[in-house]
């Protein structure tokens, strides 16, 4: 029987991250109804994770950490940012890692390129949202468009880049006689 709601657990407090983990289930599964909660776990990784590897590392922690706080959800969610060296140019991206009770589904972002400016501050170990906010005199900026608006001029926000990535982590539950487990 279907339920009238599905509740969704974001691992994170952070608005743009919940409304890209919504948004991307009220496109990947439109017949559906949502809602979601956030809830503030630990990563298990830096606050800047600086490898593909790491990231992934921290969206699993995530969704680990938010089944535990809130096991009686329907599905949980962990949206980490990261970024990785790339022959001298930093590049940045994000993992998604959505979990039901018996499914998984996982997605990377795409990647763009950090100007030289954030990329030294970021090596001199300061988050990457930090790093934008002091290079382009903003406040908070991880929370609004996030570097990929910032350097886009808004044509593409981190919302946006989060939730194509997080339909694509809902392919395995759109298509689930596919990916039986």
């Amino acid at each position: 029987m279907k339920k009238e709601k599905y509740k969704i657990v974001v691992a994170s407090n952070n608005p743009v991250k919940v409304a890209a983990a919504l948004g991307g289930f009220q496109k990947m599964l439109p017949r559906l109804s949502f809602e979601t909660e956030a809830v503030s776990v630990p990563s298990g990784v830096a606050d800047q994770p600086m490898t593909d590897a790491e990231t992934l590392l921290g969206a699993v922690n995530r969704v680990h950490a938010a089944k535990t706080a809130q096991p009686e959800a329907d599905f949980w969610i962990g949206l980490e940012g990261g970024v990785e060296m790339d022959k001298g140019e930093l590049s940045a991206f994000a993992w998604i890692v959505v979990s039901s009770k018996d499914r998984l589904g996982k997605a990377r972002t795409g990647a763009f390129y950090l100007p030289r400016a954030v990329t030294e501050l970021v090596g001199q170990g300061l988050e990457m949202g930090k790093a934008n906010d002091q290079i382009f005199s903003q406040v908070n900026s991880k929370q609004k468009g996030g570097a990929i608006g910032i350097l886009s001029d808004g044509a593409v926000g981190r919302k946006e880049l989060y939730e194509q990535a997080v339909v694509l982590a809902l392919v395995p539950f759109k298509n689930e006689q596919l990916y039986a487990l």
